[in-house]
């Protein structure tokens, strides 16, 4: 083991590049799959027979396919039919972005179902828009039950990133590996990356608690405010008393 964390040590540079890699395919991966299952999530309660077709087609398409196979046609296939090709980085992105963006459509949908329908009515009797009842009745009250489950889905896509090794992208994965082709040590190797990916699944988990904590805080806070007592006025009070 000692050949390869000399091997390891002596070429971190490399090592972090690897690392920027894999961040930034989880980090804009799940970006783009949040902006999706939005999308999805509140296409699948569209007034429309059409938009609520569309949104559950494309869903069960991209979660019924293998995110291996999306990720080599997007790779391999899309430049044929369209002449352009994409960056690894590019490729996994767009592939981990659909992928778990039409899972967590399920979960957006989901969460939104779970609003109790007093809520929905009393937002209504309010003369609320409905963007205006959706930003500021249900999503307060959607949001924190939706953070679980993405914490899930994008600790999944991290340990995703690996199949960047396979279009030949230099993320952590193959940085190790090629580090593991040098020096022949392969439990050193594999024991390393176990480590790393623990270290960042590990820390994104407890960055997505924490917002979690904020989002439940938050709400809390909204339905204190709601229910306080309005306070009474010093000259009525007086006038009252009269």
């Amino acid at each position: 083991m000692g050949d390869f964390y000399g091997y390891f040590f002596d070429h971190l540079p490399d090592v972090w590049s690897g690392l920027g890699v894999t961040l930034a395919a989880t980090v804009l991966g799940a970006a783009l799959a949040l902006v999706l299952a939005f999308a999805f999530g509140f296409m699948a309660r569209g007034r429309h027979a059409v938009v609520r077709g569309f949104s559950r087609v494309c869903v069960e398409f991209f979660r019924g396919t293998s995110l291996y196979v999306q990720l080599f046609w997007l790779y391999y296939a899309f430049p044929l039919v369209t002449s352009y090709e994409l960056t690894p980085l590019l490729c996994g992105v767009v592939a981990f972005g659909i992928n778990y963006g039409a899972y967590g459509s399920e979960v957006v949908r989901g969460a939104l179902n779970a609003v109790p329908k007093a809520q929905w009515e009393a937002a209504v009797a309010l003369n609320l828009s409905p963007a205006q009842r959706m930003r500021r009745v249900v999503l307060p009250q959607a949001w924190p039950q939706m953070i679980p489950s993405f914490t899930n889905l994008l600790i999944q896509l991290l340990k995703c990133t690996p199949l960047l090794w396979l279009i030949s992208a230099a993320d952590l994965t193959t940085v190790v590996q090629q580090m593991r082709d040098r020096t022949g040590e392969s439990a050193a190797a594999y024991l390393t990356l176990l480590v790393l990916y623990f270290v960042l699944a590990y820390t994104l988990t407890l960055l997505m608690n924490a917002l979690e904590r904020h989002a439940r805080a938050k709400l809390t806070g909204r339905r204190k405010r709601r229910t306080r007592p309005a306070p009474v006025k010093s000259g009525t009070a007086a006038g009252g008393a009269r």
